[in-house]
């Protein structure tokens, strides 16, 4: 490939993660629709800059609950999660929403509940077949390590790098030969607050 073959995406996570951005605490009497009316619900829905985990807080014991979490992933694709309740605490979910219209609760709560996103963050950087073929990123002043999985956000893992904790300080890896390839789309997945942001260059 040539060099103006090569394109780019860049990645960066402007919002901090809030255990109530999608649903304030509220009791629910009976099996219902949490209101999606947090600081990062809009119109009784909810998007994202980016796709994140999904985490409902308990105040009571709801271990008898289903939380069903409905909404697009990091592709923009439809999808549900059933989250179990938690006993006093926090149950989180392992799927990656980028959207959320609806979170359903299958029966009354033992007190107050309230969802919100979790830590983990997965973007694309290509749907498609591509080559990785180099990648910027900018630290924090947390270390942590991001994953490039192939297919979808929990697809397999191709290639991991560690991040370090120097805030504002930046590498450039070179994946060498001739790139990384994914042949079913190429996905980044890594923990809020470990990575300022990730310029992908692909082709």
């Amino acid at each position: 490939m040539s060099g103006s073959d090569v394109q780019s995406t860049f990645i960066a996570v402007q919002l901090a993660s809030d255990d109530n951005g999608f649903s304030v605490a509220a009791t629910l009497g009976g099996a219902g629709d949490l209101t999606l009316g947090g600081a990062l619900a809009d119109g009784g829905a909810v998007v994202l800059d980016a796709a994140r985990n999904v985490i409902i807080t308990s105040a009571g014991d709801d271990r008898g609950d289903t939380f069903t979490v409905t909404g697009t992933d990091e592709s923009g694709t439809a999808q549900t999660e059933e989250i179990t309740g938690a006993n006093a605490g926090v149950a989180t979910g392992t799927k990656y929403f980028l959207t959320i219209s609806q979170i359903a609760c299958s029966g009354a709560t033992a007190g107050d509940v309230e969802a919100g996103t979790g830590t983990a963050v997965a973007a694309s950087i290509f749907d498609g077949s591509l080559r990785l073929r180099n990648f910027y990123f900018v630290n924090t002043g947390t270390a942590g390590t991001i994953s490039f999985n192939e297919g979808s956000a929990t697809g397999s893992t191709r290639m991991k790098f560690n991040t370090i904790a120097g805030a504002n300080t930046n590498a450039y890896p070179d994946v060498g030969g001739e790139g990384l390839r994914f042949n079913s789309g190429a996905y980044v997945v890594y923990t809020q607050g470990t990575l300022s942001s990730l310029t992908a260059f692909y082709s």
